[in-house]
């Protein structure tokens, strides 16, 4: 019985893990999509002889990219910092701190 609730509990830590990641990927191609969207339309915008490579030119990339880094780092960094099993023995603990404290 309590194999299954532990199996239950990894299957829903799993899902969870699976969503960040997705929302990750699908950030990053939105972030690209647009950056290469915003490079076009400046592209065009140029006049004759004009270089693209000026300041105003990277903002968005740079800045945005600076949100995505933060993303990617709240995403994959987690488990390099607190080990693989860090989560599931912060909600075990979690769990018998708040089972303690209903039957005090």
């Amino acid at each position: 019985m309590k194999t299954d609730a532990v199996t239950e509990l990894q299957y829903i830590e799993a899902i969870a893990r699976v969503k960040k990641i997705k929302g990750f990927y699908i950030h990053l191609i939105v972030y690209l999509v647009v950056n290469m969207m915003i490079v076009f339309v400046n592209i065009q915008d140029l006049d004759l002889g004009e270089s693209y490579f000026k300041m105003e030119n990277f903002f968005t990339a740079f800045f945005w990219g600076i949100g995505l880094t933060s993303h990617a780092f709240s995403t994959f960094l987690p488990n390099w910092i607190f080990g693989r099993n860090w989560e599931e023995k912060k909600i075990k603990e979690l769990m018998e701190k708040e089972k303690s404290e209903k039957w005090e």
